[in-house]
């Protein structure tokens, strides 16, 4: 479903006064349109005097945003453009660093000023509160079939004895929150942490390395002088009090952190009430912190919720959840569920997912049905007639991410161009070449790699290794992977009877996969660059010459260079505009093989994005080439690598977007990671063997 985007931006640019910023997408648009600031002017002090009545409460707050002509005319506009489209509007809410005591605002409690009712209760609005966070890393929805999730109940013994606001704590109802969990979560497998000392913080960050997608906590908890406080459990199932401060941390050193976590306790939103460096106290309360520090998404409590209402919230959110995946829709739903209570306001959502989704379907076009031309593929591949064409994503969960990798170098050296290239690795290679020099650029990228492997591999890495160098450890940890993975993507391609394999990354990895499959590979780089020898069985002329690929001795091409020879690596501007000149300008740069093989064999293309340079490259380089007639005669493939945010997401228009560079040429666009596709391949390979 397409959703028309409305960001809200409050800022504080002089002490009197606040700034509103109005930043509107249309409905199956990527272009933003600014709409009309302004000034509202907040009375903090007649919200807090109106705490007690959230429908009071709601009422003055929406009628001191709407009391400014330009905002209330803006937000007119808006709603009647989406109303008009049948769409619903996802509303953001960010509040900049100069305005943090607008945290402490209840905005969940907004009422329409036309029907004085709830504004965010129903599918219409879907409202979510947006922090900065720390984190480079890109976050995303992950496949269906592979989420798991872990639920800890926390019930210590000894609770009676603790009263934080004058109040002893209730025993929590285990076996009903587990019931209620296990209701909403469906199909998704679920780890249940519910015996005594089950829920202690070194069990749960224990439980978490293992790399769960969601998290449901819950416990009580309490504000204390700013602090956020959880009651969990020891190990013999007395009361561990942990502040939240202990347990971000924990979640920080997780690598692969929860992409949901629900915080089913009181206080873990804030209270309002409290003080902390200005912003009320909501900024020191765990759930803000969590999303903070790159959890993509986080449903808390902002205030002292009654178990009943989060007996009756949860199942709903938890249903409407497993229906699409979208976690602000399900938050509405939920919401208008325990409308008719007293605290029916206090579940907030924090998020950082653009898309709201928190999972995706694999599979083919827009109804994600499976490929119809998978018997087509599956021959081309047993006569050689396929040829991969695969991507630096292939290798991302070994080298690291491109993206996040561009991110730290633009944090580390002050990358001063716009926030939005940030992400783009060969625009901060390009700086660097120029602040520094070209020689620190292609450092700095082998320091990132061998950074990125030994993290990840901590303790399983043997030290000799350590101090190897970084084509020996790529290598041995691809090496560990293929061992390890009957479905790593270099296993199952390298056990394909193919004759050509081009590749854009700078790794080794397929050569290795190659003759671990018993194969002779014949690795060879495209000459873009004059400090690139010609491969003579490839270029030459003689008795070197004439070499023709075969399945037993097959060529691996890479294009954009390799790490054993730097300078033939593609990684700043300059590189990528000095190849398409090159390649362009004299297509013999591109030996005969492979120009055969990109025009008169089914293409398979692995582990790109489809608006990163790479593959704006490949395509301006390589599919200008002859031969446009003969590639109509076969099924290509491409697959859309994990479907991040702000990237392009769905297939049709990915799939449009290629064909202006195929023309008539059939292809498919897979709707998922690399890895989910390549599984597939595997099996139906396997069953037609």
């Amino acid at each position: 479903m397409a959703y028309g985007e409305l960001e809200i931006g409050l800022h504080r640019p002089y002490a009197e006064h606040y700034r509103v910023e109005l930043r509107y997408t249309a409905p199956d648009s990527d272009a933003d349109v600014r709409l009309s600031p302004g000034e509202p002017r907040f009375d903090l002090d007649r919200l807090r005097q109106l705490e007690g009545d959230a429908a009071a409460y709601g009422k003055e707050l929406a009628a001191t945003l709407l009391a400014d002509t330009s905002l209330r005319e803006a937000l007119a506009q808006v709603r009647s453009a989406v109303q008009s489209l049948g769409a619903p509007l996802r509303l953001r809410l960010f509040v900049g660093p100069s305005a943090t005591e607008m945290h402490g605002v209840r905005w969940e409690t907004l009422r329409d000023p036309d029907q004085d009712s709830p504004l965010l209760t129903g599918e219409e609005i879907l409202f979510s509160r947006y922090l900065s966070s720390v984190d480079w890393r890109p976050v995303g929805p992950r496949p269906r079939g592979t989420l798991r999730a872990v639920v800890a109940i926390a019930n210590p013994a000894g609770l009676e004895r603790y009263a934080p606001e004058g109040r002893p704590l209730a025993q929590v109802d285990v076996p009903g929150e587990l019931e209620r969990a296990r209701a909403g979560l469906g199909d998704i497998p679920l780890t249940p942490l519910t015996a005594p000392g089950s829920v202690s913080l070194n069990s749960l960050a224990d439980n978490l390395r293992e790399g769960y997608d969601v998290l449901y906590l819950v416990c009580h908890g309490a504000l204390v002088d700013g602090e956020p406080y959880l009651w969990l459990e020891t190990e013999e199932g007395g009361v561990q009090v942990v502040s939240g401060s202990e347990l971000v941390t924990r979640v920080k050193e997780i690598r692969r952190r929860p992409l949901l976590i629900v915080l089913a306790s009181c206080q873990s939103a804030g209270t309002g009430d409290e003080t902390r460096a200005g912003d009320n106290g909501a900024l020191a309360a765990l759930g803000p912190r969590l999303a903070e520090i790159g959890v993509p998404a986080v449903l808390a409590m902002q205030g002292n919720v009654s178990m009943d209402t989060v007996a009756a919230f949860m199942p709903v959110f938890f249903r409407e959840l497993k229906q699409d995946g979208q976690i602000d829709r399900a938050v509405a739903v939920a919401r208008g569920a325990v409308r008719n209570r007293d605290d029916w306001w206090m579940p907030v959502l924090f998020m950082r997912l653009r898309s709201g989704r928190l999972w995706y379907t694999p599979g083919f076009g827009e109804d994600r049905h499976g490929l119809e031309k998978w018997p087509a593929l599956v021959r081309n591949i047993r006569l050689g007639r396929c040829t991969p064409i695969l991507g630096p994503g292939l290798s991302e969960a070994l080298l690291g991410s491109r993206r996040q990798m561009a991110r730290r170098w633009a944090e580390t050296y002050s990358y001063p161009l716009a926030a939005h290239d940030r992400d783009n690795l060969p625009q901060v290679a390009q700086y660097l070449a120029v602040h520094q020099d070209p020689v620190f650029a292609r450092d700095e990228l082998e320091e990132s790699v061998r950074t990125e492997i030994l993290e990840a591999a901590g303790a399983n890495l043997p030290p000799e290794l350590r101090q190897a160098t970084l084509d020996e450890l790529i290598s041995a940890v691809g090496r560990q992977r293929r061992m390890g993975d009957p479905h790593d993507p270099y296993r199952v391609l390298a056990g394909l009877p193919l004759p050509v394999y081009i590749t854009t990354a700078f790794s080794n990895l397929l050569s290795d996969a190659l003759v671990e499959a018993g194969k002779e590979p014949q690795v060879a780089l495209c000459p873009w660059n004059e400090h690139i020898g010609l491969n003579p069985s490839l270029y030459g002329a003689g008795s070197e010459a004439g070499y023709r690929p075969e399945m037993a001795r097959p060529l691996v091409y890479h294009l954009f260079g390799n790490l054993r020879e730097r300078d033939s690596v593609v990684l700043t501007e300059d590189d990528y505009f000095d190849y398409l000149i090159g390649v362009t300008g004299n297509k013999d740069l591109i030996p005969p093989v492979v120009r055969r093989a990109l025009a008169d064999t089914a293409l398979l293309f692995l582990g790109f994005r489809m608006d990163d340079w790479d593959f704006r490259v490949l395509f301006r380089s390589l599919m200008s080439q002859e031969g446009r007639s003969r590639r109509s005669r076969y099924a290509h493939v491409a697959v859309q690598i994990d479907p991040e945010e702000g990237q392009i997401l769905e297939p049709e228009r990915a799939r449009r977007y290629l064909e202006s560079y195929f023309g008539d040429a059939d292809i498919s666009i897979y709707w998922g990671s690399s890895e989910d596709f390549i599984q597939e391949l595997g099996r139906r390979w396997e069953s037609a063997s």
